[in-house]
């Protein structure tokens, strides 16, 4: 639609969590620093949480990434909302394990051999968990125990949990007080700050191929101010305001595009007399 346009190389505000996209902004960065230092430290289990949509699943592979550039053994679990043999089937797959040892020794105790390989060849193992706050509570406690697994000097496996703040309230149950206890190191996900959206905005511009501003600092102000910093609201808004800027024929967005854009995208923060047209 508008690539050639703004002279794009492709879509700069895709809801895919496209990871060469990384902006380290306060919320971002913030909550990255904690998760290095957490797994540095040898934590076993370590907690993220952020709104719908505040990007805690670029967050997860942005640091799969980091991780596996750096040697460790990673399993990414994208759906945990899984039984707790299905959870340890799909960590010791994710690891590398033998599945057929697995089905014919049990999945706990070829996880427990594979955890045991791994730090025989001094090799770190990790497990991202997001959406975590869709795991049962019968499989938080399944986590707990592979948590016990332990080294004289380390755990066998460290475990990320990125949750919506459901997450928390799911690890108020009583049943998983144990697991809730041994979460040390957490943080949570906030929005980008008002300085930051500009900069947020022409960041992902530029990484697209984009050789100007595509928005004026009174429109970054004004998708600011209608998405409350969140990316994936951020993302939308911006899409369809340059959607509506490539139909006027314009090269920049302007605050009217924005509007417009707020008027046709449910929940976006509009001011009074916008939702008041919107009831009539």
């Amino acid at each position: 639609m508008y690539l050639a346009h703004f002279g794009l190389t492709e879509y700069p505000f895709s809801l895919t969590p496209d990871t060469g996209y990384f902006f380290p902004g306060a919320g971002a960065q913030g909550a990255l620093n904690t998760l290095l230092v957490a797994l540095e430290s040898g934590e076993g289990l370590i907690k993220i949480v952020g709104e719908v949509g505040s990007g805690k699943t670029l967050l997860c592979r942005h640091l799969l990434n980091a991780l596996e550039a750096q040697d460790w053994a990673t399993a990414f679990i994208p759906n945990p909302n899984l039984t707790p043999a299905a959870l340890n089937q799909a960590l010791l797959a994710e690891l590398g394990g033998d599945m057929k040892r697995g089905l014919s020794y049990g999945l706990n105790k070829a996880l427990e051999s594979r955890l045991l390989e791994l730090a025989q060849q001094n090799r770190r193992a990790v497990a991202l968990i997001d959406e975590a706050q869709a795991i049962p509570l019968e499989s938080l406690e399944a986590l707990r125990l592979v948590t016990n697994l332990e080294t004289e000097k380390r755990k066998l496996l460290q475990i990320v949990l990125f949750g919506q703040p459901e997450l928390d309230q799911h690890l108020a149950d009583p049943s998983v007080r144990q697991i809730r206890s041994r979460i040390v190191f957490h943080d949570t996900l906030i929005p980008l700050g008002a300085l930051e959206t500009p900069a947020y905005l022409t960041h992902r511009s530029q990484q697209a191929g984009a050789p100007d501003s595509l928005f004026t600092p009174a429109s970054a102000s004004a998708l600011h101010r209608r998405s409350g910093g969140l990316p994936r609201l951020l993302h939308i808004l911006a899409h369809k305001s340059l959607l509506l800027a490539y139909g006027e024929g314009a090269h920049a967005v302007l605050p009217r595009h924005v509007r417009l854009a707020a008027l046709d995208t449910p929940g976006a923060h509009l001011p009074w007399y916008a939702r008041w047209r919107l009831t009539r």
